[in-house]
This record gives structure tokens, sequence and C-alpha cells, in this order.
């Protein structure tokens, strides 16, 4: 057996579904025009797979503040941070994160996998437990394994059951919580003020990954903890820069009194590279846009209720409330794939999600709602969606009077 045979039973499934089409894998564009538009084999493609929830990746002050980065300070660090690879702007980022969460401490990571690697695996240990809402994120997963705590996994969204779980645990050993603001997969929330709760029962510890809900919730875009009114009982918040700040790292903001040790116990912060200054300048000014102007949540969110209304009211089966997440639920992998072929062949780029990566081990087509998404590419995506839908008998037809 050679050292990759094991993964023939993948390489057998990645054959099948390249045979039904395009590699949903290896989707190559030959140019960004915009946050929502690409080109792909000379062709203008809409982009509704981009987690560009704000539209801030060609936000012309974002880049001028890059560029005027990397002309003063260079390409990158070259280093880790606690070797040659902090500089000022890192620990200006650290600090804005802090007050922009109200909170006493801030890490910046790399990227946000490796914050959720980072800090999950290391403020947990032996004699401890980690539990887990079952439908995490695979950086939370990875955490999990990279550490020592008992790990223990409670049904997706069930405060009853968490509670449970708890109630079962010794006294001894630190109890850490862990769970997402919005999940990325299908676009729903956590039932937070609830978590919050049972946290606060079992005398628990509570860490939220706010990866898709930064900038999404909350009065001031904080998130799922402020929207909840729980924010108090978030012990780590943790994020990325890689959607609403669209660049990219990581961080981890928190009231922990002994915080900072972390930056000499959390070996996924203390041996990787640093980010390079010209990310680090675009990300704070992107913090900055967020802040400063509220348009660009209020323009996402009537987009998301808009795209969601739309795929709802032609009848499709969808995984959550609106949020920027849609995800359209297809009854196997076979007819998904198709009909991910078809809406990229018709310029409309999605995202392809199969088991087992899905919760349930549902076949989705999930569509990532930007600020930036024009009325009319939201209802020529919302069509085009219908069109597939229809010839692939996933919608009955509509009557001539609807399709006018």
């Amino acid at each position: 057996m050679t050292i990759l045979e094991k993964f023939s039973h993948l390489r057998v499934a990645y054959e099948q579904l390249r045979s039904l089409g395009s590699d949903p894998f290896t989707v190559r564009f030959d140019g960004v025009l915009s946050p929502t538009e690409g080109l792909r084999e000379g062709r203008r493609t809409i982009l509704f797979g981009t987690n560009n929830y704000l539209g801030l990746t060609f936000d012309p002050s974002c880049i001028e503040a890059g560029i005027e980065a990397l002309m003063q300070s260079g390409t990158g660090t070259t280093g880790s941070r606690i070797a040659n690879g902090s500089y000022d702007a890192h620990t200006r980022l650290e600090q804005a994160l802090a007050d922009f969460y109200g909170r006493r401490r801030g890490m910046v990571f790399t990227t946000g996998y490796q914050a959720n690697l980072g800090i999950i695996s290391t403020v947990v240990g032996k004699g401890d437990y980690l539990i887990l809402d079952a439908d995490s994120h695979a950086s939370i997963y990875d955490g999990a394994r990279l550490g020592t705590a008992q790990v223990i996994r409670f049904r997706h969204n069930d405060p009853e059951d968490l509670r449970k779980r708890l109630a079962r645990l010794p006294q001894a050993g630190n109890k850490l919580i862990v769970v997402e603001g919005i999940y990325s997969m299908m676009g729903d929330t956590a039932p937070l003020r609830e978590i919050a709760q049972v946290k606060a029962e079992a005398g628990a510890y509570l860490l939220v990954d706010e990866a898709h809900s930064l900038g999404v919730l909350g009065r001031q875009g904080r998130g799922l903890a402020e929207a909840a009114g729980v924010e108090a009982d978030v012990d780590f918040i943790v994020g990325t820069f890689s959607k609403t700040l669209g660049s990219i790292g990581g961080f981890c903001v928190s009231d922990l009194p002994d915080f900072d040790v972390l930056r000499v116990a959390c070996r996924p912060y203390m041996f990787t590279a640093s980010l390079p200054p010209t990310l680090v300048a675009s990300t704070l000014q992107a913090l900055n846009r967020l802040q400063s102007d509220p348009g660009l949540r209020a323009r996402l969110l009537s987009n998301s209720r808009r795209f969601h209304s739309g795929l709802d009211r032609l009848g499709f089966r969808l995984g959550a409330d609106a949020t920027p997440i849609v995800a359209v639920v297809l009854e196997d992998r076979d007819l998904a794939v198709a009909f991910w072929n078809r809406l990229l062949e018709a310029g409309l780029y999605v995202n392809l999600a199969l088991p087992p990566a899905t919760p349930d081990g549902s076949a989705i087509l999930r569509s990532s709602v930007s600020a930036a998404h024009t009325v009319q590419q939201i209802d020529t995506a919302i069509g085009l969606f219908a069109a597939v839908g229809e010839e692939l008998g996933v919608l009955s037809p509509r009557p001539l009077a609807a399709m006018a």
C-alpha cells in the first residue's frame, strides 16, 4: 500500500464529480473585475460565492492603505510574532479590534483557521472539557484534535442537549463551550441567549466564532453576541478578516486578565509568520469603514432579504431565515452537481457543498450575498435559479404571467 493509497476512495469520488462537468474544487477566474463580477473563460460571471459581505475588497480607501503600507514596510515580515514579525501596525490592529468589541485584549493570527486552531487547542487542556456544537466548522474540530481536552459534541443549536451533557460531567476541570454566530454552510444562527444561560448554570466558559456574523449582525456589527444581548457572557470571540473585512487573517478578543499569556502558550500563534503590513493596513481601514458607514450593513441585509425571499417564492427548500448565506438544499449529489454546472455555464458562480462536508448529508448550493450586489444582479441570479430549476425538474414550470 502506497502512502497515498488510503485516499483512493476520495480519488474515485473526485473523478466521478469531475466527469459530471466543471471541477468545483479548481474553478479558475481569469480576473476579478469587482466584488461581484469575475471573468471566467472570457465571460463575465456574477459572483455569489465569495463571502465578500460588505464588498470591501475593492474599496478605494482599503486599497490605498494597503499600497501605502506596502511601500513603507515591504512585502512581508519574514518572521513569527515572537521573533521579528511584530510591527507597530499589528499592535494597532489588535487594539482596534479590542476597542471595537469593548474588550481588554486582542490577538491577531495569520488566518481565521489558525485563530480557532490556536485558541481552542490552548485554552483547555488535559483534565478539561471542550463542548462543541455538532455542526461546527472544520477549524474548530481541528483545534479540538490538536488539543488534549476531552471533546464532547451536542446536537446542533440544541441548548437542552447542551445542558444535559454538561450535567453529566464531573465538577473538576474547566469546560469550554464553542458555537458559531452564523453557521457557514446553512446560514443559520445559534440560539445564543439560551446557550449563554446554560453556560452560566454550569460555570463554564463560552467561545463564539463570529467569522460570518462580524459586520452582519448586531447594532454595531459586532456579531451575534451583540445582537442577542449576551456579550458580557462570552469569554472569547474569534473571527476572521477574510469575509466581511475583505482581506485575510484572524483574531481573538477577550476580557480574561491573563489573556496575554497565550502569546507564549499558543503554538499556531508562536510558530507562524505574521501578517504582512499591507494586509494589516487594509484590514484596519476596513474595520474603520465598517464602523463609520452603517449603510454598508443596511444594503447587505436588504440584498439578503431580497435574494432569500425571491428563492423562497419560487419554492426552493432553503436552509435558514434570511442571512447573507442562502443555502438551497437539493435531493441528491448528482442533481446538485448538474444544477451547479448549469448556473456556472449561465454566468452565475455559487458554492457547491456535498456530503460528507454538509449537515445531515445534504447536497447544497450555497450563495453568499454582498452589499455590493446590485438589485439587477440579485434579480438576474434569482431568474437563473428559476430557469435551471425548471430545466432540471426541481421547480414546476411557471405560468407565462409569472415569467413576464
